[in-house]
């Protein structure tokens, strides 16, 4: 929106001229989301106090845990929105990548809003029956996959690389959709099942989508690309103005979700932001480095296979409690502790991510 209106003005004040750069409308849009965030979180944290949207806490769950009781939840509602905003300020308009990953990242909002408010507003313990909101995520989750399919312009945007090779591109063809399908969905998952204490699942977030928002602008990069042996994606670029927002709209809800935490993500937060992380790993065509960076989100997922697939095969438990984290928390560990450690695992698989960029 900005940047249409900077070319109408340019002509006039040489100033308008840096809204042309892609670097400055990233910083500016990370800057805003993190504004907007800071200054309505504590307004929204009251609103929802007042709405009485607080969190239910299980009774099998570790007891430190019951006196998170009442603390306002749906919080993830403020990270969209601050998203939206800084997001259609900064964009350039036209970008059918922008526009996609908004869709998804307020769709899956969406169904969390839904199942959240459910719960917690209507008092139905139930909220969204598992099969809908799985229908509803597969739906969705669809739509992204055959879009990007469809509207692909050269073979690089629908075939699979594999980090450490700079030639090696298998062509997926149909296969590129039931691809697509499982990254937006299983992250959408991973990322809700994380989201078990606080700050756990927005750091990582936070992490994850700043290095996706680096592998957007250098793939929209023609230059850079071809020197760095990662895919040419034209147009991808402008999705580090998207990935700018995330990242200072995680940062701004961060400082409200920090220990002890004033409110909580929600579903309405965590599957949008899971299923924005996988979209934007597909349109990058970094599914594999995906799956590396957010290893945290991939180590709870793969907690919970195990451990129900080990109850009903044996009768046994492998952890003391799924996810992982819990179990952790049921050694003694204290919240904080966890918390924490999990926040340097992920700046490491991070910064393995990105290190796959030059080591081709």
């Amino acid at each position: 929106m900005l940047l249409e209106l900077a070319d109408l003005l340019k002509g006039y004040v040489s100033g308008f001229h840096l809204f042309q750069y892609l670097t400055f409308r990233t910083i500016m849009s990370t800057l805003t989301a993190l504004a907007f965030s800071l200054l309505v979180g504590p307004a929204v944290i009251r609103k929802l106090a007042a709405l009485k949207a607080g969190q239910v806490v299980r009774n099998d769950g570790p007891q430190s845990h019951l006196s998170k009781a009442g603390t306002p939840t749906m919080g993830g509602a403020l990270i969209l929105i601050a998203v939206g905003i800084a997001t259609l300020l900064w964009m350039d308009l036209s970008s059918r990548y922008v526009w996609l990953v908004l869709g998804v990242t307020f769709a899956f909002g969406a169904i969390g809003f839904y199942d959240d408010y459910k719960k917690i507003v209507l008092k139905d313990s139930r909220g969204l029956a598992a099969r809908w909101k799985y229908f509803w995520q597969s739906l969705f989750a669809l739509i992204v996959a055959i879009a990007l399919y469809k509207t692909a312009q050269t073979p690089a945007e629908t075939a699979l690389f594999l980090p450490l090779f700079k030639q090696v591109a298998i062509p997926l063809g149909l296969l590129f959709v039931p691809l697509a399908y499982f990254m937006i969905t299983g992250f959408s998952n991973a990322v809700n099942l994380t989201d078990g204490l606080d700050g756990l699942a927005i750091m990582p977030s936070v992490l994850v989508v700043t290095a996706l928002g680096a592998f957007a602008y250098l793939a929209g990069n023609a230059k850079f690309s071809e020197y760095l042996g990662i895919p040419s994606i034209p147009g991808a670029g402008e999705l580090a103005i998207y990935c700018g927002a995330l990242a200072g709209a995680g940062l701004g809800f961060l400082w409200f979700n920090a220990y002890p935490a004033q409110v909580f993500m929600g579903d309405v937060g965590a599957l949008a932001i899971g299923a924005a992380l996988g979209t934007l790993a597909v349109i990058v065509r970094q599914e594999i480095v995906l799956l590396i960076m957010g290893g945290v989100f991939v180590m709870e997922t793969v907690s919970v296979m195990l451990q129900v697939a080990s109850f009903k095969l044996t009768g046994k438990r492998i952890f003391r409690m799924a996810p992982i984290h819990h179990h952790f928390e049921l050694k003694g560990w204290p919240e904080s502790r966890v918390i924490v450690r999990f926040w340097i695992i992920s700046v490491v698989l991070v910064l393995i991510g990105l290190a796959t960029l030059k080591v081709r």
